[in-house]
């Protein structure tokens, strides 16, 4: 609740949207902190809905798989997440979500907050 409600209580879904976005990025900052970086971060791009995968009734996926990616940086994998499904030909209703509820913005404030770094290399182990 205290994610959700950016620290100020009340109603769990009544927060206004960037301090949501800001709350969740400290709450990894404060996971982060606590082991000492020492975390390797997952990303399992398939299935992508425009739902949260907390919702108990999502929208079915509508987008192919992308694939998996990993970095000890967890603001340059999710960072390269966004960028894959951005040049995704399929990806315009995941967009459409991220950029109507300022989705980038846990992203830019991780990276204020020194979570990570945005910039990367993405290197493929398929070839």
């Amino acid at each position: 609740m205290n994610i959700h409600t950016a620290g100020q209580g009340g109603s769990m879904w009544g927060a206004a949207q960037d301090p949501f976005l800001e709350s969740m990025a400290e709450a990894g900052k404060s996971v982060v902190d606590a082991l000492d970086g020492n975390i390797l971060y997952i990303n399992v791009m398939n299935r992508l809905s425009v739902d949260c995968d907390c919702d108990s009734n999502p929208a079915e996926p509508d987008m192919h798989d992308i694939g998996i990616l990993a970095s000890f940086d967890p603001v340059a994998v999710d960072q390269a997440c966004i960028d894959l499904v951005y040049s995704a030909e399929d990806g315009q209703s995941l967009i459409d979500r991220i950029e109507s509820r300022n989705g980038l913005h846990t992203l830019e404030h991780a990276e204020s907050i020194g979570l990570g770094s945005r910039t990367y290399r993405l290197e493929s182990i398929d070839d």
